[in-house]
């Protein structure tokens, strides 16, 4: 009878538990945190992405500090912190009403242009991409200079609307070239280059036959500058950021399966045309509403994500360590604007191109070694 009983008694409990455990960790990708905040939620954490984006936002807060500080005056970080929390003292006008709205723009205008460069560089699946190629900023640029030939306005920093409309014109129209039978990443960016340098054409022709009070007016605008920029340019794309923030939340989960080809993305049941496109035009707003608000600023969308991925060490493009690499380096590059030729403003976007144009030919000669 206790022979009998030994043969047909269950196995422990924890025998099972044990083996499930385990096979899970096996499983589970290296670096990855599992948290599971409710039985029917599961989220993946990367570690080190984690800790790449605590350090950035301590970066971040180090430059934005530091640009409140120097300029042409020197002010104290307490005396900065003072003049935050009391709204006035000696420094209030410097302070509260000249650098802070610029560093507010400056990290907003990067973080927007981090995440379009991110968005278009994976859904080309080339990281020499960026908004610029698919014509956005050309397209913004365009529409600048036809709406002043025309009169509308007088001043392109009082039309970020137009800006907009253009940088969406532009790129509506090379996706609509670009489409043949699907949307092909190489055809994609060719068009976009095409559409650029015809739309660079039409800049330089109202250049050309301008008065020289307007050309001047306009090149300042073309090379990008948060001089003289401020609230009224940060509450508009601040509000467009809350806006899409659902679908950024969305997106940093749509990007994962497009870091394959498409064939293994569409049996995996991914749409993959329709996730292209709409990644597009959430890019595209983005670039379109930070090149509104402070003109084309060049290389910021192309080497953010790059630099963001080398940080993060993950397959596909960091969403979040994409934004908060973009608003580093524009706030760093204006604190340097600003300071490095006394009392000279130098316009940013002169200086992201010409730290950038060499660094797009280092990843152009290390594409080449690559391949």
């Amino acid at each position: 009878m206790n022979n009998a009983s030994r043969l047909t008694d269950p196995a422990p409990a924890t025998a099972t538990t044990t083996t499930t455990t385990t096979t899970t960790d096996t499983f589970r990708p290296a670096g990855v945190t599992v948290l599971r905040p409710h039985t029917a939620i599961s989220l993946a954490l990367h570690r080190r992405s984690a800790v790449a984006a605590a350090t950035l936002v301590l970066v971040l807060a180090v430059a934005m500090t530091a640009a409140a500080c120097f300029g042409q005056t020197y002010i104290p970080p307490g005396a900065v912190w003072h003049t935050l929390r009391t709204g006035s003292g000696q420094y209030d006008l410097v302070v509260n009403e000249l650098r802070v709205p610029r560093i507010v723009l400056g990290a907003l205008v990067g973080v927007a242009l981090g995440l379009a460069g991110a968005l278009v560089q994976t859904v080309t699946r080339n990281p020499l991409a960026s908004p610029d190629v698919i014509g956005v900023g050309h397209g913004a640029a365009a529409a600048t200079v036809l709406a002043l030939s025309a009169g509308v306005v007088s001043s392109p920093s009082a039309m970020p609307a137009v800006s907009v409309l253009g940088g969406l014109a532009a790129a509506a129209l090379v996706y609509v070239l670009a489409w043949r039978h699907g949307m092909q990443p190489s055809r994609f960016v060719l068009t976009g280059v095409g559409i650029g340098v015809a739309l660079s054409a039409v800049v330089q022709l109202y250049l050309s036959d301008s008065e020289l009070e307007a050309a001047e007016t306009v090149k300042l605008w073309l090379t990008g500058s948060l001089n003289g920029r401020g609230w009224e340019q940060a509450a508009p794309l601040a509000v467009v950021l809350l806006v899409c923030l659902p679908a950024l939340v969305w997106a940093s989960r749509a990007v994962r399966p497009l870091g394959l080809d498409a064939d293994t993305a569409a049996s995996l049941g991914v749409r993959v045309d329709r996730t292209r496109l709409a990644l597009t035009v959430l890019g595209v707003v983005l670039a379109a509403t930070a090149t509104g608000a402070a003109g084309p600023i060049g290389f910021v969308a192309l080497t953010a994500p790059q630099l963001a991925r080398r940080l993060t060490r993950t397959p596909q493009l960091p969403l979040v360590c994409s934004a908060l690499t973009g608003a580093v380096i524009l706030v760093a590059a204006d604190l340097a604007a600003r300071t490095i030729l006394p009392p000279l403003e130098v316009p940013v976007g002169a200086l992201t191109s010409l730290v950038g144009g060499p660094y797009l030919l280092w990843l152009l000669g290390r594409n080449r070694a690559g391949g």
